[in-house]
């Protein structure tokens, strides 16, 4: 029963990752946490399991949506390279810090970054006509943050990828499309900094590695990989505001349901 319910969340997560660029992990994360709660997983690791499988599936459904996305010419790559210099660093560090936190409050954290960009996407983005692509050494700064945040959270970066590529004059949907390259080594280093600093954890139960539940994994990406097409073709069908709307009603829901 639980697979199906995996399943299921590899649909929504992939069309989400497709239609926003942010990997699913904003649904995947609190989807996991509640099912391995209903499993009876340890609830000292449930949390850590829950943002590292996550990870570990961002990296099928961002390779799927990027793909996606670049065929439609939506994926700048010359920012892309700058930002992954960052990306890497910034979710082994993420990651790092998450496995030191406790999980309640990650969980709290998360609901509230969610709620401020959620806000901050629903009034808009004052986007200055000419404005350049910065240099090279702030994209590898912006991309440390980024990662950082979102390996701290499990999710593939999108919540401030998004927004940081609105602000440099992106279009939405360009913004999406990058994102969700982005989204790949952010995942990439993430599960790999999972399966290593949990790898001598006790309280871990069968069929994991470090923090990585593969049951879960496996459900997900089964279903994931297709539906993040569907969604990437929605994302280029929708007028931009109406997209960026979306996007902030969906973080504002999470952003709740995590702090309350």
């Amino acid at each position: 029963m639980l697979f199906l319910v995996y399943l299921l969340l590899g649909v929504v997560a992939g069309v989400l990752a497709g239609l926003f660029g942010i990997g699913g992990g904003l649904i995947i994360v609190p989807a996991l946490i509640f099912s391995f709660k209903f499993q009876g997983l340890p609830p000292d690791v449930l949390t850590h399991m829950a943002v590292a499988t996550s990870l570990a599936t961002i990296v099928v459904t961002s390779l799927s949506s990027a793909r996606a996305h670049h065929n439609k010419g939506a994926v700048q790559w010359p920012v892309f390279v700058s930002l992954s210099v960052g990306l890497l660093g910034g979710a082994m560090l993420g990651v790092y810090t998450a496995v030191n936190l406790s999980g309640h409050l990650l969980q709290k954290l998360l609901g509230v970054f969610a709620l401020v960009v959620s806000v901050k996407m629903w009034f808009g983005f004052k986007v200055p006509e000419g404005v350049r692509v910065p240099s090279r050494p702030v994209l590898v700064f912006a991309g440390v943050l980024i990662g950082s945040v979102s390996g701290m959270f499990g999710i593939g970066g999108g919540t401030l990828s998004v927004p940081f590529l609105r602000r440099i004059s992106l279009s939405m949907q360009q913004a999406v499309g990058t994102s969700a390259a982005c989204s790949v080594p952010i995942a990439m280093m993430g599960s790999l900094s999972n399966m290593v600093l949990g790898s001598d954890n006790p309280a871990l139960p069968a069929l994991t590695t470090g923090y990585i539940y593969w049951p879960a994994f496996i459900g997900i990406v089964l279903t994931s990989v297709l539906s993040a097409r569907l969604g990437a073709r929605l994302a280029h069908g929708l007028p931009a505001e109406k997209l960026q709307k979306m996007f902030s009603v969906f973080l504002f829901f999470i952003g709740c349901q995590f702090l309350l």
